[in-house]
């Protein structure tokens, strides 16, 4: 199984579809606040990974309730519910899906294509039962979970594997040693300037308005981009910063996500000063 999920990775034929559907995916979503919904900006959390569990999750008490006697109507009622329910569930995951990387979208490629493939045969499960032809309704449910499983667990190795719509910051925080570190001196600060810095190796932007400094890890949460070189701009009466590789945008105050394709907040650490010197540590 390695093996093939590292050939699928590395399948460049893969790119001539996925490209044209990252470039119809992105056409077609085009307002910056419906991709930031899909995104889960709003939530502060990827969208997608929380709406499967209403398909998933009703699909499988299908599959159980399809064993046991005089439960047809329930049966079919969970089967239409998961089936209707996985198509927004997808759009949110294609949203999430074209702000990827090359490698990603391989992967996830195939996962929609497994995915399609059961809520098609979830879908005709859903017609032979409406039709009284229950047997048949079971047999497809069951081949519609088995494609299903298959795409959930490629889309396991997008996020556990891959890293794929999964913070990329967070890590950098584990390298960080307990107590307070010094950042150098609040006089040296200028106003309204992203500055770059470093705490145990880990590297950290600094940005200062009037007395309060923001100090905030500057690997963006989606693909690891450099805030640092990222501008400075006013949303909503807040200073946020940009990332220069694909535009998520955070807050300057405390670090929430304002655009995607990030749907993760960036951490930000408490400050101090002492002596004139500026501190940081853990949060």
């Amino acid at each position: 199984m390695r093996e093939l999920l590292t050939k699928i990775e590395q399948n460049t034929r893969l790119d001539r579809v996925g490209d044209r559907l990252q470039r119809a995916v992105q056409g077609t979503l085009r307002p910056q606040r419906v991709r930031d919904f899909l995104h889960g900006v709003w939530l502060g959390h990827p969208l997608h990974p929380a709406m499967v569990q209403v398909p998933v999750g009703a699909w499988i008490s299908a599959a159980v309730v399809d064993l046991m006697p005089g439960q047809r109507r329930a049966a079919t009622a969970l089967v239409g519910v998961g089936t209707v329910s996985a198509l927004p569930a997808a759009v949110a995951g294609l949203n999430d899906w074209a702000a990827l990387s090359r490698d990603q979208r391989r992967i996830g490629l195939v996962h929609a294509a497994a995915n399609t493939i059961g809520v098609t045969l979830y879908a005709g499960s859903l017609a032979a039962r409406l039709n009284g032809r229950h047997n048949l309704g079971r047999a497809l449910g069951y081949l519609g979970l088995s494609a299903a499983s298959a795409g959930a667990y490629l889309g396991g190795h997008l996020a556990y594997k891959q890293g794929a719509q999964v913070s990329q910051s967070i890590s950098e925080l584990h390298l960080v040693s307990d107590g307070w570190h010094p950042l150098g001196d609040m006089s040296s600060l200028p106003q309204r300037q992203l500055l770059t810095r470093e705490i145990d190796d880990v590297s950290v932007i600094l940005y200062r308005h009037g007395d309060d400094v923001t100090v905030m890890l500057e690997r963006c949460p989606h693909q690891s981009g450099p805030l640092g070189e990222g501008e400075v701009q006013e949303i909503d009466g807040h200073a946020c910063v940009v990332c220069p590789w694909h535009g998520s945008t955070f807050r300057l105050n405390g670090g929430e996500v304002v655009h995607g394709p990030s749907g993760n907040d960036q951490v930000v650490l408490p400050t101090r000063v002492v002596n004139g010197r500026l501190e940081a540590r853990l949060p």
